[in-house]
Protein backbone atom coordinates (compact mmCIF):
# COMPACT_ATOMS: atom_id res chain seq x y z
CA UNK A 1 0.00 0.00 0.00
CA UNK A 2 1.57 3.62 -0.83
CA UNK A 3 2.08 6.17 1.98
CA UNK A 4 -0.43 8.21 1.24
CA UNK A 5 -3.19 5.64 1.65
CA UNK A 6 -2.14 5.23 4.79
CA UNK A 7 -4.50 6.72 7.82
CA UNK A 8 -3.90 6.76 11.70
CA UNK A 9 -5.02 3.61 13.21
CA UNK A 10 -4.44 1.81 9.96
CA UNK A 11 -2.48 -1.91 9.96
CA UNK A 12 -2.60 -4.35 6.93
CA UNK A 13 -4.85 -6.74 7.35
CA UNK A 14 -4.62 -10.65 5.75
CA UNK A 15 -8.18 -10.19 4.74
CA UNK A 16 -6.85 -6.63 2.80
CA UNK A 17 -4.52 -8.29 1.33
CA UNK A 18 -6.20 -11.18 -0.29
CA UNK A 19 -9.20 -9.09 -1.57
CA UNK A 20 -6.10 -6.90 -3.38
CA UNK A 21 -4.69 -10.21 -4.59
CA UNK A 22 -7.91 -12.08 -5.49
CA UNK A 23 -10.14 -9.66 -5.64
CA UNK A 24 -12.53 -10.78 -3.13
CA UNK A 25 -12.30 -12.87 0.28
CA UNK A 26 -10.01 -15.88 1.08
CA UNK A 27 -10.09 -18.16 3.73
CA UNK A 28 -7.26 -20.66 5.19
CA UNK A 29 -8.29 -24.08 5.93
CA UNK A 30 -5.61 -25.61 7.84
CA UNK A 31 -4.06 -29.17 6.95
CA UNK A 32 -2.13 -32.22 8.77
CA UNK A 33 -0.23 -33.61 6.29
CA UNK A 34 1.58 -36.20 8.78
CA UNK A 35 4.87 -34.50 9.36
CA UNK A 36 6.88 -34.71 12.13
CA UNK A 37 9.64 -32.51 13.35
CA UNK A 38 13.49 -32.77 13.44
CA UNK A 39 13.46 -31.12 16.42
CA UNK A 40 11.42 -33.90 17.93
CA UNK A 41 12.77 -36.98 15.87
CA UNK A 42 16.27 -37.12 16.65
CA UNK A 43 17.53 -35.26 13.64
CA UNK A 44 18.35 -32.12 15.40
CA UNK A 45 16.87 -32.43 18.64
CA UNK A 46 14.31 -34.09 20.96
CA UNK A 47 11.22 -32.85 23.27
CA UNK A 48 10.85 -29.88 20.47
CA UNK A 49 10.31 -26.54 21.32
CA UNK A 50 9.68 -25.87 24.78
CA UNK A 51 6.36 -24.20 24.27
CA UNK A 52 4.97 -26.23 21.68
CA UNK A 53 2.24 -28.99 22.01
CA UNK A 54 0.97 -29.22 18.03
CA UNK A 55 -2.20 -30.01 18.77
CA UNK A 56 -3.13 -26.84 20.99
CA UNK A 57 -2.38 -24.23 18.39
CA UNK A 58 -3.65 -26.36 14.71
CA UNK A 59 -6.87 -27.86 14.49
CA UNK A 60 -5.59 -30.05 12.29
CA UNK A 61 -3.14 -32.38 14.33
CA UNK A 62 -4.47 -34.82 16.60
CA UNK A 63 -2.35 -36.88 17.44
CA UNK A 64 -3.36 -39.66 15.45
CA UNK A 65 -3.01 -40.68 12.08
CA UNK A 66 -4.74 -38.21 9.74
CA UNK A 67 -7.42 -38.04 7.00
CA UNK A 68 -6.17 -38.15 3.56
CA UNK A 69 -5.82 -34.22 2.49
CA UNK A 70 -8.69 -34.75 0.44
CA UNK A 71 -11.04 -35.63 2.99
CA UNK A 72 -9.26 -33.04 5.23
CA UNK A 73 -10.69 -30.89 2.78
CA UNK A 74 -13.91 -31.97 2.03
CA UNK A 75 -14.80 -31.73 5.69
CA UNK A 76 -13.73 -28.12 6.16
CA UNK A 77 -14.60 -26.70 3.01
CA UNK A 78 -18.23 -28.31 2.98
CA UNK A 79 -21.08 -27.41 0.54
CA UNK A 80 -19.73 -23.13 0.44
CA UNK A 81 -18.37 -21.29 -2.74
CA UNK A 82 -15.94 -19.29 -0.47
CA UNK A 83 -11.93 -19.38 -2.26
CA UNK A 84 -9.28 -20.98 0.54
CA UNK A 85 -5.43 -21.19 0.80
CA UNK A 86 -4.62 -25.08 1.74
CA UNK A 87 -2.65 -24.04 5.02
CA UNK A 88 0.00 -27.23 5.54
CA UNK A 89 -0.28 -26.01 9.59
CA UNK A 90 0.66 -29.22 11.70
CA UNK A 91 4.43 -29.85 12.61
CA UNK A 92 7.07 -28.74 9.96
CA UNK A 93 5.30 -29.14 6.11
CA UNK A 94 8.39 -29.35 4.51
CA UNK A 95 10.02 -32.26 6.22
CA UNK A 96 10.51 -35.04 3.72
CA UNK A 97 11.07 -35.97 0.31
CA UNK A 98 10.47 -33.75 -2.58
CA UNK A 99 8.29 -36.28 -4.49
CA UNK A 100 6.10 -36.55 -1.32
CA UNK A 101 5.50 -32.78 -0.60
CA UNK A 102 4.56 -32.69 -4.36
CA UNK A 103 2.00 -35.32 -4.06
CA UNK A 104 0.89 -33.82 -1.36
CA UNK A 105 0.04 -30.16 -2.22
CA UNK A 106 -1.00 -31.70 -5.84
CA UNK A 107 -3.92 -33.03 -3.95
CA UNK A 108 -4.50 -30.04 -2.28
CA UNK A 109 -4.09 -27.92 -5.35
CA UNK A 110 -7.23 -30.02 -7.30
CA UNK A 111 -9.76 -29.23 -4.92
CA UNK A 112 -11.93 -26.35 -6.83
CA UNK A 113 -12.34 -24.49 -3.83
CA UNK A 114 -8.57 -24.22 -3.22
CA UNK A 115 -6.96 -20.78 -4.62
CA UNK A 116 -3.58 -21.22 -3.19
CA UNK A 117 -0.87 -22.95 -1.05
CA UNK A 118 0.41 -22.04 2.32
CA UNK A 119 3.13 -24.11 4.02
CA UNK A 120 4.44 -23.64 7.41
CA UNK A 121 8.02 -24.81 8.39
CA UNK A 122 11.24 -24.48 10.12
CA UNK A 123 13.92 -22.01 8.36
CA UNK A 124 16.19 -25.32 8.49
CA UNK A 125 14.21 -27.16 6.70
CA UNK A 126 14.06 -25.62 3.42
CA UNK A 127 16.87 -26.82 1.01
CA UNK A 128 17.06 -25.81 -1.94
CA UNK A 129 15.18 -28.46 -4.12
CA UNK A 130 12.13 -28.01 -1.85
CA UNK A 131 12.51 -23.96 -2.36
CA UNK A 132 12.73 -24.80 -6.28
CA UNK A 133 9.50 -27.14 -5.78
CA UNK A 134 7.36 -24.29 -4.02
CA UNK A 135 8.67 -21.67 -6.59
CA UNK A 136 7.32 -24.07 -9.43
CA UNK A 137 4.11 -23.72 -7.77
CA UNK A 138 4.17 -20.29 -7.51
CA UNK A 139 4.64 -19.54 -11.27
CA UNK A 140 1.14 -21.41 -11.01
CA UNK A 141 -0.74 -20.20 -7.56
CA UNK A 142 -0.68 -18.22 -4.39
CA UNK A 143 1.80 -19.95 -2.26
CA UNK A 144 3.02 -18.29 0.82
CA UNK A 145 6.28 -19.73 2.70
CA UNK A 146 5.86 -19.52 6.93
CA UNK A 147 8.87 -19.63 8.80
CA UNK A 148 8.89 -20.34 12.31
CA UNK A 149 11.26 -17.84 14.07
CA UNK A 150 10.14 -16.38 16.98
CA UNK A 151 12.48 -14.32 18.61
CA UNK A 152 15.92 -12.42 16.24
CA UNK A 153 18.16 -13.15 19.58
CA UNK A 154 20.32 -16.83 19.65
CA UNK A 155 20.38 -16.53 22.92
CA UNK A 156 16.15 -16.82 23.41
CA UNK A 157 16.34 -18.99 20.79
CA UNK A 158 18.21 -21.69 22.49
CA UNK A 159 16.66 -20.91 25.84
CA UNK A 160 13.35 -22.18 23.92
CA UNK A 161 15.35 -24.91 22.05
CA UNK A 162 13.90 -24.01 19.08
CA UNK A 163 17.37 -25.89 17.73
CA UNK A 164 17.95 -23.08 14.36
CA UNK A 165 19.44 -19.74 14.81
CA UNK A 166 18.29 -16.55 13.75
CA UNK A 167 21.27 -16.55 10.90
CA UNK A 168 19.68 -19.94 9.42
CA UNK A 169 16.54 -18.08 9.27
CA UNK A 170 17.70 -15.26 7.28
CA UNK A 171 19.54 -17.20 5.06
CA UNK A 172 16.59 -19.71 4.60
CA UNK A 173 14.81 -15.88 3.41
CA UNK A 174 17.05 -15.03 1.41
CA UNK A 175 17.15 -17.94 -0.72
CA UNK A 176 13.46 -18.06 -0.60
CA UNK A 177 13.33 -14.86 -1.73
CA UNK A 178 13.07 -13.91 -5.84
CA UNK A 179 10.75 -17.12 -6.72
CA UNK A 180 8.04 -15.84 -6.56
CA UNK A 181 6.83 -17.18 -2.78
CA UNK A 182 5.48 -15.06 -0.36
CA UNK A 183 7.50 -15.26 2.85
CA UNK A 184 5.84 -15.15 6.43
CA UNK A 185 7.64 -15.15 9.73
CA UNK A 186 6.44 -16.35 13.21
CA UNK A 187 6.88 -14.36 16.12
CA UNK A 188 6.07 -14.55 19.85
CA UNK A 189 6.11 -12.07 22.09
CA UNK A 190 6.82 -12.20 25.89
CA UNK A 191 9.30 -15.10 25.35
CA UNK A 192 10.96 -15.93 29.00
CA UNK A 193 13.91 -13.14 29.19
CA UNK A 194 12.91 -11.16 26.61
CA UNK A 195 12.53 -7.01 27.22
CA UNK A 196 10.28 -4.85 25.24
CA UNK A 197 13.20 -3.06 23.68
CA UNK A 198 14.94 -6.65 22.37
CA UNK A 199 11.23 -7.49 20.79
CA UNK A 200 11.48 -4.43 18.79
CA UNK A 201 14.73 -5.39 17.66
CA UNK A 202 13.23 -8.50 16.39
CA UNK A 203 10.77 -5.79 14.33
CA UNK A 204 14.27 -4.04 13.09
CA UNK A 205 15.93 -7.94 11.89
CA UNK A 206 12.76 -8.41 10.27
CA UNK A 207 12.44 -5.66 8.36
CA UNK A 208 16.21 -5.79 7.18
CA UNK A 209 14.99 -9.65 6.35
CA UNK A 210 12.48 -7.96 3.87
CA UNK A 211 9.49 -10.42 5.04
CA UNK A 212 5.73 -10.35 3.46
CA UNK A 213 3.76 -11.24 6.15
CA UNK A 214 4.54 -11.43 9.84
CA UNK A 215 1.93 -13.23 12.58
CA UNK A 216 2.26 -12.27 15.92
CA UNK A 217 1.56 -14.71 19.04
CA UNK A 218 1.73 -13.87 22.51
CA UNK A 219 2.99 -16.52 25.00
CA UNK A 220 0.93 -19.20 26.21
CA UNK A 221 1.71 -21.93 28.77
CA UNK A 222 0.63 -25.02 27.37
CA UNK A 223 -0.08 -27.95 30.11
CA UNK A 224 2.71 -30.93 29.64
CA UNK A 225 5.18 -28.65 27.64
CA UNK A 226 8.76 -27.95 29.70
CA UNK A 227 7.61 -24.48 29.10
CA UNK A 228 4.45 -25.32 31.80
CA UNK A 229 7.10 -26.49 34.06
CA UNK A 230 8.96 -23.63 34.74
CA UNK A 231 5.56 -21.45 34.53
CA UNK A 232 4.61 -23.81 37.91
CA UNK A 233 8.31 -22.52 39.33
CA UNK A 234 7.30 -19.17 38.62
CA UNK A 235 10.22 -18.97 36.53
CA UNK A 236 7.82 -17.40 33.38
CA UNK A 237 5.63 -14.49 33.93
CA UNK A 238 3.05 -14.01 31.11
CA UNK A 239 0.38 -11.51 29.97
CA UNK A 240 -2.16 -11.93 32.17
CA UNK A 241 -4.95 -9.60 31.02
CA UNK A 242 -5.14 -8.73 27.34
CA UNK A 243 -4.41 -5.05 27.87
CA UNK A 244 -1.01 -6.07 29.04
CA UNK A 245 -0.32 -7.34 25.71
CA UNK A 246 -1.65 -4.42 24.01
CA UNK A 247 0.59 -2.12 24.37
CA UNK A 248 3.45 -3.96 23.40
CA UNK A 249 1.78 -5.52 20.30
CA UNK A 250 0.78 -1.69 18.99
CA UNK A 251 4.93 -1.19 20.18
CA UNK A 252 5.92 -3.74 17.30
CA UNK A 253 3.36 -2.56 15.17
CA UNK A 254 4.60 0.88 14.83
CA UNK A 255 7.91 -1.04 14.19
CA UNK A 256 7.44 -3.55 11.46
CA UNK A 257 7.40 -2.14 7.50
CA UNK A 258 4.00 -0.94 6.80
CA UNK A 259 4.06 -3.28 3.53
CA UNK A 260 4.39 -6.28 6.03
CA UNK A 261 1.16 -8.25 6.02
CA UNK A 262 -0.50 -8.81 9.69
CA UNK A 263 -1.45 -12.53 9.99
CA UNK A 264 -2.48 -12.76 13.29
CA UNK A 265 -2.30 -10.67 16.24
CA UNK A 266 -2.12 -12.90 18.91
CA UNK A 267 -2.15 -16.31 19.67
CA UNK A 268 -5.02 -19.46 19.80
CA UNK A 269 -5.15 -22.33 21.35
CA UNK A 270 -7.57 -25.00 19.66
CA UNK A 271 -8.84 -26.81 22.94
CA UNK A 272 -8.89 -24.64 26.23
CA UNK A 273 -8.51 -27.43 28.54
CA UNK A 274 -5.04 -27.77 27.49
CA UNK A 275 -3.90 -24.01 28.17
CA UNK A 276 -2.43 -23.20 31.50
CA UNK A 277 -1.80 -19.38 31.23
CA UNK A 278 -3.05 -16.79 30.21
CA UNK A 279 -6.87 -16.81 29.78
CA UNK A 280 -8.22 -14.12 27.93
CA UNK A 281 -11.86 -13.50 27.07
CA UNK A 282 -10.90 -11.43 24.10
CA UNK A 283 -12.00 -12.62 20.67
CA UNK A 284 -9.73 -12.41 17.68
CA UNK A 285 -12.43 -9.74 16.11
CA UNK A 286 -12.38 -8.08 19.68
CA UNK A 287 -8.35 -8.08 19.89
CA UNK A 288 -8.51 -6.44 16.54
CA UNK A 289 -10.64 -3.68 16.97
CA UNK A 290 -9.19 -2.84 20.32
CA UNK A 291 -5.88 -3.14 18.31
CA UNK A 292 -7.27 -0.26 15.73
CA UNK A 293 -8.79 1.53 18.54
CA UNK A 294 -4.99 1.93 20.16
CA UNK A 295 -3.31 3.35 17.30
CA UNK A 296 -5.88 6.19 16.63
CA UNK A 297 -5.72 7.29 19.99
CA UNK A 298 -1.93 6.80 19.78
CA UNK A 299 -2.57 8.64 15.94
CA UNK A 300 -0.23 6.18 14.80
CA UNK A 301 -0.17 3.51 12.39
CA UNK A 302 2.05 0.40 10.93
CA UNK A 303 5.46 0.99 10.19
CA UNK A 304 5.68 4.78 11.32
CA UNK A 305 8.61 4.33 13.63
CA UNK A 306 9.91 1.93 11.03
CA UNK A 307 9.80 4.60 8.31
CA UNK A 308 11.75 6.68 11.03
CA UNK A 309 14.34 4.48 11.67
CA UNK A 310 14.88 3.99 7.73
CA UNK A 311 15.47 7.96 6.79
Amino acid sequence: MKKHDRQPGWYYRLSTFFREQFGGPVYKIPLDAGFSCPNRDGSIGKGGCSYCYNPAFSPAAGGRRPASISEQLEKGIGSGRKRYIAYFQAYTSTYGPVEQLRRLYDEALKHPAVAGLSVSTRPDCVPDRVLDLLEDYARRTHVWVEYGLQSAHNTTLAAINRGHTFEQFSNAVERTRGRGIFICAHVILGLPGETREMMLRTMAALNRCRIDGIKFHHLQVIKGTPLSEQHYRGEVPVFNKFDEYLPLLCDCLEHISPTTVIHRLAARVTDGEMLVAPRWNESPTQIASAVEAELKRRGTWQGVKSEAEAE
